[in-house]
């Protein structure tokens, strides 16, 4: 990446339907080539979303990237406690998320709004409700990176407060974003968050750092049904108050 000749106050932005393109078509991709992505590329990648915004400049990120035989092997480990815990769910509870990611408890219009997300997709696979072992061979999809030839994993020093997690919000964005840029797409994944302490032990993480999320990068399958899904948004006139 060059890094800008003019200053970023006076840089004008040439083609802003590029910028508008980037962030419409970006959706979680959950079906992959297997076809690598360079070294160079995603240092480039990286080096643009470290731009992101974070309160005081703290950069509270951490980024694990994860190929080959190293990604093959945290994906075999993770994939056997997924299948040890459908067999004995009383195991769930060695595998708990270090923070909530979801509320205890759903009330509308989020609970609808989660349901006809995974009611939709499930649709498009042709998985019906009450379908235990077909569900559980799609969730687990998402251990394998979905196919993805790349694995990020992202975690954050444990000593950061709450509004770190926003600044992260942002980076992560930007890593979508940068992605997109480059023809990849991405598909951000907060279910590896209950498989930390396999994660930790297979990257190195140390006992100060809290797992944030992981991530699917690669070059998405566009022939793969399960990418056709598309997810609703609501008008910002339902979220927006102008106050003149």
């Amino acid at each position: 990446m060059k890094e800008l000749s003019t200053s970023q106050v006076s840089t004008q932005v040439a083609d802003g339907n590029s910028v508008d393109a980037a962030i419409l078509s970006r959706f979680s991709a959950r079906a992959f080539l297997n076809k690598p992505v360079e070294k160079s590329v995603l240092e480039d990648l990286l080096q643009v979303a470290a731009r992101a915004p974070s309160g005081t400049n703290t950069q509270p990120w951490k980024v694990y990237v994860l190929q080959g035989a190293a990604k093959d092997k945290l994906v075999n480990e993770v994939c056997d406690a997924h299948n040890a815990m459908a067999a004995n769910p009383a195991l769930a509870a060695d595998y708990a998320e270090e923070y909530d990611y979801y509320p205890s408890q759903w009330v509308s219009p989020y609970i609808d709004r989660r349901r006809e997300c995974g009611f939709g997709l499930y649709g498009v696979l042709g998985i019906a409700k009450g379908e235990k072992e077909k569900m559980h061979l799609q969730q687990q999809k998402n251990f394998r990176f979905f196919g993805a030839p790349v694995g990020l994993i992202f975690t954050i020093d444990k000593v950061m407060g709450r509004g770190s997690l926003l600044d992260y919000g942002m980076f992560l964005q930007s890593v979508m974003v940068a992605a997109r840029a480059r023809g990849l797409h991405t598909c951000p994944q907060a279910a590896w968050n209950n498989f930390s302490k396999i994660i930790y032990k297979h990257v190195g993480a140390g006992d100060n750092e809290m797992m944030v999320c992981g991530m699917s990068l690669g070059y998405a399958d566009e022939a793969a049904l399960v990418n056709t899904f598309k997810t609703t948004r609501i008008d910002p006139s339902t979220f927006t108050h102008w106050i003149e």
